[in-house]
């Protein structure tokens, strides 16, 4: 794994969930600036998803299991866009909220990717 990807999707998603969790503090629904953001961090994830998938083409493996590892992975490149879609259907606050805790979740899930595949490790 790339770690200065995997730092940059847990930075974007990040700020996606401030973003979104501000615009739901504030009573608004996602609107077509979020969707651009959202693109954004999902287009860094199919980007790791990729990369991550030729590594483990070549031979490399993580250190915990490649199971677990390629569902992390899975699960990672599915978040955003889950709950972007989510959002459509409520045009609401809760919306916004919806993708800011599945950005948030993203975080989590680069985090647990780096551990399960060795960075944390010397």
């Amino acid at each position: 794994m790339i770690d200065a990807l995997t730092i940059a999707v847990a930075v974007t998603a990040l700020a996606l969930a401030s973003w979104c969790g501000f615009a739901a503090y504030r009573d608004q629904p996602t609107k077509d600036w979020h969707f651009i953001g959202m693109a954004v961090v999902s287009l860094l994830g199919i980007v790791q998803l990729v990369i991550a998938v030729v590594q483990l083409a070549r031979g490399q493996s993580p250190e915990q299991g490649t199971a677990i590892f390629v569902a992390y992975l899975l699960g990672a490149a599915v978040c955003v866009p889950g709950t972007g879609f989510m959002s459509l259907s409520e045009r609401t606050r809760w919306g916004s909220a919806t993708v800011a805790a599945g950005a948030v979740v993203l975080a989590v899930l680069e985090v647990r990717l780096f551990d399960i595949w060795g960075g944390g490790s010397a």
